[in-house]
């Protein structure tokens, strides 16, 4: 399995606290693997659409709307 750029008690902690229940380790790490997914296909949207405002940053707005596509 690939190395995770989130941090495993992270990941765990969102889940501990989202749920309440006991989390398996698989959990914690299918989970993060998902969210980096979503994550790094967030940001390339939100950098496109920087680009397209010819900005060279990325901005709070950007995110929002890169995550609602």
């Amino acid at each position: 399995m690939p190395s995770s750029l989130l941090p495993k008690a992270t990941v765990f902690r969102i889940m501990k606290k989202a749920t309440g229940l006991r989390v398996e380790k698989d959990a914690v790490l299918e989970l993060g693997a998902f969210l980096e997914e979503v994550g790094t296909r967030t940001a390339k949207r939100a950098a496109t659409l920087a680009t397209f405002a010819k900005r060279k940053t990325v901005t709070k707005e950007d995110v929002s709307l890169a995550a609602t596509q």
